[in-house]
C-alpha cells in the first residue's frame, strides 16, 4: 500500500469499525480498529476507539493493551488516562485504580468543554480518588496509634499523613522580596522555639486597654496598605488606602514613632523582650491591626523570608479567621503564634464589629547573628546602590 493509500485506507477502517459498533458486532469493530491503528500508531483516537471495541467485547485487558498504546503516545492525555482508571476498577479494584484517577484529575479540563458521558466520568473519578485517600489516610493515622509520640511528633506525623494523602496542600514559601537560602517553608511555628510568648499574653489586657484607648477612628490610625500610583494595585484595589484595614504604627519600616509610642508604654514593655531583626529601612515593625467588620484581607505573601511574624489577639469578635497555607485557626484574646509570612495567607473578619491584633516582627531564630548582620549590610547596601528607600510592601 502506497503512503498516498494510507489515509484513505484508514478512513474507510474506521467507518467500517464505527457500522460494526453500531451494529453490535464488536469482534469486526476490533479487527478494523486494530488495523488503522497500526497502520497510524502515532493517532491517539484511534487507539482510545479500539479500546472502547475491546471493553465492549468484554475484553478488558486487551482494552486495557490499548489504552496504553495511547499513553506510550501521550503520558498525560486525559481520556486516555480516565480510560485506563475505569478499567483498572474493573480489572484490579479502586486501590489500583484511584492513584490513576488521580493522575487523570490533574489532567482534567473545565466541565464546561466535557460532555454529559465524559462529565459522569469525571465526577466519579473524583469521588473513587476522594475515598480512597480518605481511607488511605485513616489507616495511616492508625499507624500511629501504637507509637508512643509527644504532641510535637503526633501532629508532625498526622501532617505528613495528609500531605501524603492528599488532605493537605503544600506550600512553599514565596517571598516578594528576599529569599534567603536554607530556611524551612513551616506554617505556624511551635511555641517552645519563643519563650517569651506567654510573658507577652501576660500582658495582653494592658495592651487590649491602651489599643482601646486610641479608638477605632484615631486620627493615627492610617490605611495598612498605601501603594503608590506607580505600583501595581492586583489584589490589593478595594483595600488600598482604605480605612477598612488600618493600622497605628510603633515601629514602622525600622523607625520609631516616638507621638505613638508615648501612648502605649505597657505595650512597648510588653514587647521588649520579644527579638526583633534590625535592618535599616526595614524592621524593626510593630503595629495595631484594626480589621473593620465585614473585611477580608485576600491571600498573599510577605516580601522576606529572613523574619517571622507574630500576631497577639486583642480584640476578636466571632466571625474572624486566619489561614497560613493548608492551617486555618480561630482567633482568641489574650493568645499569640508565630508564622512564616512568606507563605500564602489571609485573614477575614465576617463579624458587624472591628477585630484588632498586635503585629510585630520576629528575629528568625534558624538563622545565626553572623547571617544577620550580612543580611542586614546587604540591604543597606541595595537601598545605597539604588539611591532610595525601599517601597513599602505588604506584610
Amino acid at each position: 500500500m502506497s503512503g498516498a493509500d494510507t489515509p484513505s485506507t484508514i478512513a474507510t477502517l474506521e467507518r467500517r469499525a464505527a457500522e460494526a459498533m453500531r451494529r453490535r458486532d464488536f469482534t469486526s469493530a476490533v479487527r478494523e480498529l486494530q488495523g488503522a491503528a497500526e497502520q497510524a500508531p502515532g493517532r491517539l483516537e484511534l487507539w482510545l476507539a479500539l479500546a472502547a471495541a475491546h471493553r465492549a467485547s468484554g475484553e478488558l485487558s486487551a482494552a486495557l493493551r490499548a489504552v496504553d498504546r495511547a499513553l506510550q503516545r501521550e503520558p498525560r492525555a486525559f481520556p486516555a488516562l480516565l480510560m485506563r482508571a475505569s478499567l483498572l476498577e474493573r480489572i484490579e479494584g479502586v486501590r489500583a485504580a484511584a492513584p490513576v484517577y488521580g493522575a487523570a484529575l490533574l489532567q482534567a479540563p473545565s466541565d464546561d468543554h466535557l460532555d454529559e458521558a465524559a462529565r459522569r466520568a469525571l465526577a466519579h473519578a473524583r469521588e473513587v480518588n476522594s475515598r480512597h485517600g480518605a481511607e488511605l489516610n485513616t489507616a495511616l493515622r492508625a499507624s500511629l496509634d501504637a507509637l508512643p509520640l509527644s504532641g510535637r511528633a503526633q501532629q508532625q506525623a498526622e501532617v505528613f499523613v495528609d500531605r501524603l494523602t492528599g488532605r493537605r496542600r503544600v506550600y512553599a514559601q514565596a517571598p516578594l522580596g528576599y529569599a534567603y537560602p536554607g530556611l524551612p517553608a513551616i506554617e505556624f511555628w511551635d511555641r517552645a522555639q519563643f519563650p517569651w510568648l506567654e510573658p507577652l499574653e501576660a500582658a495582653a489586657p494592658a495592651i487590649a486597654a491602651e489599643m482601646l484607648a486610641i479608638g477605632m477612628q484615631d486620627a493615627a490610625l492610617v490605611p495598612y496598605m498605601d501603594l503608590p500610583d506607580t505600583q501595581p494595585v492586583d489584589q490589593w484595589a478595594e483595600l488600598n488606602r482604605s480605612h477598612a484595614w488600618t493600622a497605628f504604627h510603633l515601629y514602622q519600616h525600622g523607625r520609631r514613632s516616638e507621638a505613638n509610642c508615648t501612648r502605649c508604654p505597657h505595650t512597648l514593655a510588653a514587647l521588649e523582650p520579644v527579638p526583633q531583626p534590625d535592618a535599616v529601612n526595614r524592621s524593626p515593625s510593630a503595629m495595631f491591626s484594626v480589621l473593620k467588620a465585614r473585611t477580608r484581607i485576600p491571600p498573599h505573601t510577605g516580601v522576606s523570608n529572613t523574619r517571622l511574624v507574630g500576631h497577639l489577639a486583642l480584640s476578636v469578635p466571632p466571625g474572624c479567621g486566619f489561614r497560613v497555607g493548608a492551617e486555618t485557626r480561630a482567633w482568641r484574646e489574650g493568645c499569640a503564634w508565630v508564622f512564616d509570612d512568606t507563605i500564602e495567607h489571609e485573614a477575614w473578619n465576617d463579624s458587624d464589629t472591628a477585630r484588632a491584633v498586635l503585629i510585630f516582627d520576629v528575629r528568625h531564630p534558624l538563622i545565626p547573628d553572623e547571617e544577620h548582620a550580612a543580611i542586614a549590610a546587604i540591604m543597606a547596601a541595595m537601598d545605597l546602590f539604588s539611591g532610595a528607600p525601599s517601597v513599602q510592601t505588604p506584610d
